[in-house]
């Protein structure tokens, strides 16, 4: 009888680390996809050349004021998706534009292009990035608390929603304190979001219940909107559409809180989840880290931010902190809230 085969040492060894956890499964997809010598591969790789070429011909002058304008409405590695009245380019950044830019284009980036008289295998025309406008408001993610290099993720948005979870998960509210933090600082009105309120009269959501209640009253108290909702109980969702239209607004919160029933609820047929999974394009690889705008009917945009952990503090000191916990100052701030403070000013530097 024929034995079975034996696994290489190397395929052990990613076994196990895909069973740990520790195996990105986005290297992992990475890997096939970039293997992946068919002809549709060496076409688009032909494509993505010819389009890169076209962003280093810096020959001909151009007039900045006279090029159209749009919005960068998703990023992936090299390319970004510009929406202008309605059409969508896909655009590379001029070479010389980006050596000298402070940080590569996000999700509401301004900015001019030239056409290029060229269209991708999908259809969409494409450009050239000239110019990138000043950011209003900019928020960046961090991989630690101590992260030392910024991370913008969003440029120009309004206001950032905070969805946590009455239990399942339960809240964390110094995560949540941090979080207000790098919205304020960016420049993002907060809104806090408690979903899953039908859970009430579980176990969970009864040893909850009374703390979360008093944790969105004091956040009131200090002008901050917080809501509660459950789309399961159609509860609040009203007054979340109605904060969420006409704006601008990031969508931040840990997987498991609802978010995407959330939006769904709000504009059915809207599916965050989608977006999340839809890996590969035909110009580049959207990452799990990659921001995307969608429209929301009545007017505004949502901006999910998959894979987004945790938000970076910066122009954040020990000196200018106090300013974001008013509350703490002033000596009107809960045990919890103190903590926060007391936490987030010993990971500021010196």
């Amino acid at each position: 009888m024929r034995g079975k085969s034996k696994k290489s040492g190397r395929e052990k060894d990613l076994t196990a680390r895909y069973k740990s956890g520790h195996l990105d499964e986005d290297g992992l997809a990475a890997g096939v996809r970039f293997g992946d010598k068919s002809k549709h591969f060496q076409r688009r790789k032909t494509e993505r050349t010819a389009l890169l070429r076209a962003a280093e011909d810096t020959a001909t002058a151009v007039n900045i004021e006279a090029l159209p304008s749009g919005e960068v409405i998703q990023v992936y590695s090299l390319y970004c998706d510009v929406d202008c009245g309605g059409v969508i380019w896909l655009c590379v950044v001029r070479k010389t534009l980006a050596k000298v830019a402070e940080t590569g284009l996000v999700v509401g980036d301004i900015v001019r292009f030239r056409e290029t008289g060229n269209t991708d295998d999908q259809g969409r025309p494409e450009a050239v990035i000239e110019w990138v406008a000043p950011r209003r408001t900019l928020l960046t993610r961090a991989d630690s608390f101590k992260a030392q290099e910024s991370q913008p993720i969003v440029a120009n948005a309004q206001q950032m929603l905070l969805v946590a979870a009455l239990s399942e998960p339960w809240p964390k509210w110094g995560l949540i304190d941090r979080m207000l933090v790098a919205a304020q600082a960016g420049g993002l009105v907060p809104i806090i979001c408690l979903n899953k309120a039908d859970l009430k009269e579980t176990k969970d959501g009864l040893r909850e219940w009374d703390f979360a209640m008093a944790a969105l009253e004091h956040y009131r108290t200090l002008g901050i909107i917080a809501l509660l909702t459950s789309v399961t109980a159609n509860q609040g969702i009203d007054e979340l559409r109605a904060v969420l239209t006409g704006k601008v607004t990031v969508l931040a919160g840990h997987s498991g809180v609802g978010k995407s029933s959330l939006i769904a609820a709000v504009q059915p047929g809207l599916d965050l989840r989608i977006g999340e999974i839809s890996g590969y394009t035909g110009k580049g690889r959207h990452t799990t880290t990659s921001a995307k705008r969608y429209p929301v009917a009545g007017g505004g945009f949502v901006v999910d931010t998959p894979g987004v952990k945790l938000f970076g503090l910066w122009n954040l000191t020990r000196e200018n902190l106090p300013q974001f916990f008013p509350d703490v100052e002033a000596g009107a701030a809960p045990d919890w809230r103190q903590e926060s403070f007391q936490r987030i000013l010993e990971s500021l530097p010196g």
